[in-house]
């Protein structure tokens, strides 16, 4: 297979000019740019460049509408509402944080919600910025419904992630946990459906609700929760933060972010942030430091995130490997 290496810089440029390109206003094209090299920089292949055909095919076709501006409101003190108008979530989370970050810094504790949304990308990338500024972040995110109840086989909830990220005392994050209910995302057995790859058994099932390795008989079923009825209950606290609670479509009424039927799928978001420095004070870096350390000192153990981490320093200094079939695709939607 034929590949071309791109730096990271690349990457970003490419993915904002093809989004420009099929119809993106630019502040809403370079924020997904962003979060698509933050994507290749952690080795996350399935929510980089390989997602930006999508993101295009879905501006075209008017399941996500690329000239949205998000509306932002603050209806109570410590809650911020954004209706992302059926746009991309990148820009409606970047507007939210504007707001947020601060009232965080002035109340303690504040609760962001976005309605009318659509796929986020990696959610821990979302998070770690609240952790940059010094905050507490947590985000939630429900998707097209994909896991059926243990004991059932029409799938209720979404992948629905959850993400929880938390400052150091240098500007940084100590640790970014960042997990689906399902046993892994979606998008992980969409791209093994693409190249023609397997997936590892227990991973999905088929419409019959029986264990499957073929990736485009799971695409027909439903995904395996993680930990069983644990991850179906995880799941549903997703659903009723980022759903319910703003106002989102519940993940059984979404459109498929793959795909171009259904419209726009008007899924939400839900992020919390506190300011340790509200609360527990330098004693909190104090027990996040002892956390973190007790876990390192242990050989073969690892802190969520250490992975992506690792690739981070890697890919930032090497680039990264891309299929030539991929860039003409990506390329072919460039003013």
């Amino acid at each position: 297979m034929s590949t071309e290496k791109l730096s990271l810089a690349q990457v970003e440029s490419l993915a904002t000019e093809a989004l420009i390109g099929a119809g993106t206003r630019p502040e809403s094209a370079k924020s997904v740019g962003k979060a698509a090299l933050a994507a290749e920089r952690d080795g996350v292949r399935s929510h980089g460049l390989l997602y930006v055909p999508i993101y295009c095919e879905h501006v075209k076709c008017g399941k996500v509408d690329g000239a949205a501006v998000p509306e932002v409101s603050q209806p109570r003190l410590s809650a911020i509402q954004v209706d992302a108008k059926t746009g991309f979530a990148h820009p409606a989370i970047d507007a939210g944080f504007n707001e947020l970050i601060p009232l965080v810094k002035a109340n303690g504790c504040v609760g962001l919600t976005i309605s009318n949304s659509y796929n986020c990308g990696v959610l821990g990338y979302h998070v770690e910025r609240l952790a940059e500024a010094g905050l507490v972040g947590i985000g939630f995110t429900n998707s097209p419904a994909s896991i059926a109840p243990v004991g059932g086989k029409k799938p209720v909830l979404g992948t629905n992630p959850f993400a929880l990220a938390v400052p150091d005392s240098t500007g940084g994050a100590a640790f970014v946990l960042d997990q689906s209910a399902s046993v892994v995302a979606k998008s992980e057995i969409m791209m093994r459906a693409r190249e023609g790859i397997s997936i590892p058994e227990g991973w999905a099932l088929d419409a019959e609700g029986q264990s499957t390795t073929d990736p485009e008989i799971a695409l027909k079923g439903s995904m395996a929760p993680s930990g069983g009825y644990k991850g179906f209950g995880t799941g549903l606290l997703v659903e009723v933060m980022a759903a319910a609670l703003s106002g989102a479509v519940l993940g059984l009424q979404a459109s498929p972010f793959s795909g171009t039927a259904g419209g726009p799928p008007r899924t939400g978001q839900c992020f919390i942030a506190f300011d340790p420095e509200a609360f527990s004070g330098a004693e909190f870096y104090e027990r996040i430091s002892t956390l973190v350390e007790e876990v390192q000192s242990q050989e073969g153990a690892r802190l969520p995130g250490d992975r992506r981490r690792k690739n981070r320093q890697r890919i930032e200094l090497e680039g990264v490997e891309v299929a030539q079939s991929l860039l003409e695709k990506i390329r072919s939607y460039c003013a």
